[in-house]
């Protein structure tokens, strides 16, 4: 057993983390809203619930399509015109994670989401001030570190650093904070002390309790009613309670755990409390987006209003935003359930960036099955693009010129034209960006004919026409974050992956591609085909072209058979 850890709420500066290395990733843009702040009185006007919305004083959108961005909002329960509280400016918190193992991929849903939402509202012009908690203090760090024998804080530290890691494989900018729980203990104290005095709170020995009886709008985010709720669901049991779901605001130390002092004795904040606090140290009580899995939706963020609320009276946030499960044989992938893939095993085999256009091909707020069939078609796509948008690069260079000249075919600037209008129609339609990966097919098939083709080559302002279409789609790929630093290295990687999951080498491809040669050369077709067919089983295409015969990763034969089958 751990000796008990004792750590002063006085001195939250001897836990921070050592500063996280600038990123190589593109930042956006951000002035902050406010700056971190211990908790103010709140005015004595009607106490408000986060996520009401008067539509009235939202006539007028902010940026994104002709019409405005449109954003779902989850406490509404439909599609609401973004308009931010303080114009020009975007406060955005999404809920982070627990620290204490690898991160699965229906976390990186979760922040490819927000990361594409970050990006889309920064190109759209907003300074956005995105904050991202990491929840460093949680029962479930206490008991792996109890199991590993480690220290809590060290452990979740460590899991900190490797999802940081996972991130940038992601390609999902920095967010503009990510403050932890353990360097927030005295807001986190302020704010429990003011749901107390405010009569929203109750103290049990050492332990202090959120009334919901108190509150009655609980449950106005999740639609759930108090008497649904049933002791021991995602709510501790404890007969001392007032209510069965009242929840834990400060829990008393127990032998073995680390604790800070309080004015109710020693001991930690509760999970819930930690978001509220942190939130409104960065953002105020009043701010526009509030994000996170939609399994957070209850009991944690219904928690967070009622916390919220119960401290401040202007309490407010605009827009709360849910994405959608990522499931296994239609069941939600989690930890809990033991069905899940890490962030880690699933990039040992593909490619980040091919998980990453695998999430974004489904809507955020749908439901997302995990299989390697769909992954494999993604890998397929991704290296499909980065060849294609390779190919032009290098086209470009043997012409050596570059033309901003706007005057090119018709043809091709309707193309781009359709492109950039999908992709403002689409995004600015809650973020759908299914629709534009789908629009970029004939950009990047016109690419490929003026590069590929007799009748391309030979086409009036060619060089025009490959500079419009990829710029225009570099464009798109860059708010989603598919633009990598270099397409051949890309694509290098893209085909080390494929090789192993093929179990091959390149030289043993190679190899295969020279016996093919010579099997043609001496007319044994039946050979030339099986070899064609055993590289095809594995993912392995093989291409030929006057100079030879080059391969690319692509779809094993038989996930492609397995994938019509069930189609």
């Amino acid at each position: 057993m751990l000796s008990l850890l004792r750590i002063s709420c006085i001195k939250p500066h001897l836990l921070r983390h050592p500063p996280i290395p600038p990123q190589k990733l593109r930042r956006p843009r951000f002035r902050s809203l406010t700056k971190p702040q211990s908790f103010s009185s709140c005015s004595n006007s009607q106490r408000s619930i986060n996520g009401s919305n008067n539509c009235e004083e939202r006539l007028k959108g902010g940026g994104g399509g002709d019409d405005g961005f449109w954003i779902y909002n989850t406490m509404s329960r439909k599609k609401e015109l973004f308009v931010p509280k303080v114009e020009g400016k975007v406060g955005m918190y999404v809920c982070g994670v627990t620290p204490y193992d690898f991160s699965h991929i229906g976390h990186a849903r979760a922040y490819v989401t927000f990361d594409v939402l970050y990006r889309y509202l920064d190109y759209v012009g907003y300074d956005v001030y995105y904050v991202r908690n990491f929840t460093d203090v949680d029962d479930k760090i206490i008991a792996r570190a109890s199991q590993l024998g480690e220290d809590p804080i060290c452990l979740s530290r460590r899991f900190c650093d490797e999802f940081l890691q996972d991130m940038v494989h992601l390609h999902c900018l920095s967010p503009s904070v990510q403050p932890r729980v353990s360097d927030h203990i005295p807001q986190i104290i302020d704010m429990i002390k003011k749901i107390v005095d405010n009569g929203f709170g109750y103290q049990l020995d050492e332990d202090v309790y959120f009334s919901v009886d108190g509150f009655p709008d609980y449950g106005r985010l999740s639609g759930r009613k108090l008497e649904d709720n049933r002791p021991g669901e995602r709510v501790a049991v404890d007969s001392r309670k007032r209510n069965p779901a009242d929840f834990a605001l400060w829990k008393a130390a127990k032998k073995g755990e680390p604790f800070w002092e309080s004015p109710w004795g020693p001991g930690r904040p509760g999970w819930h409390i930690e978001c509220s606090a942190m939130s409104a140290a960065y953002l105020g009580y009043s701010f526009d987006i509030h994000g996170g899995g939609m399994d957070l939706m209850f009991p944690h963020h219904e928690n967070e209003i009622a916390q919220s609320c119960a401290t401040c009276c202007e309490s407010n946030v605009s827009y709360w935003v849910h994405n959608g499960f990522v499931t296994v044989d239609s069941e939600k992938m989690s930890k809990s359930l033991g069905n899940f893939f890490t962030i880690r095993q699933v990039i040992e085999l593909y490619h980040p960036l091919a998980l990453r256009l695998f999430l974004l091909g489904t809507h955020y707020r749908s439901s997302i099955n995990y299989s390697d069939v769909l992954l494999d078609i993604a890998s397929e796509r991704i290296f499909y693009i980065y060849q294609t948008l390779h190919d032009c690069e290098e086209a470009l260079q043997q012409a050596n010129q570059t033309s901003e000249d706007a005057s090119i075919p018709d043809d091709i600037n309707n193309c781009t034209s359709k492109l950039q209008e999908e992709f403002s129609t689409s995004m600015s339609d809650d973020l759908h960006t299914p629709v534009v990966l789908s629009a970029l097919s004939e950009p990047l098939k016109n690419i490929n004919d003026l590069i590929h083709t007799r009748k391309g080559r030979k086409q009036h302002l060619r060089i025009e026409s490959l500079t419009a279409l990829e710029k225009t789609i570099r464009r798109v790929l860059d708010v989603l974050g598919l633009m990598p630093w270099a397409y051949i290295e890309i694509l290098q990687q893209l085909r080390e992956k494929a090789l192993k999951r093929a179990k091959l080498t390149e030289a043993d491809v190679l190899q295969k591609i020279e016996d093919r040669a010579t099997a043609r050369k001496n007319k044994e077709y039946e050979k030339s085909d099986a070899i064609r067919k055993e590289l095809a089983a594995l993912g392995i295409t093989l291409m030929d072209n006057p100079e030879g015969t080059t391969w690319r990763p692509a779809v094993p034969v038989p996930l492609q058979e397995k994938l019509i089958a069930v189609t």
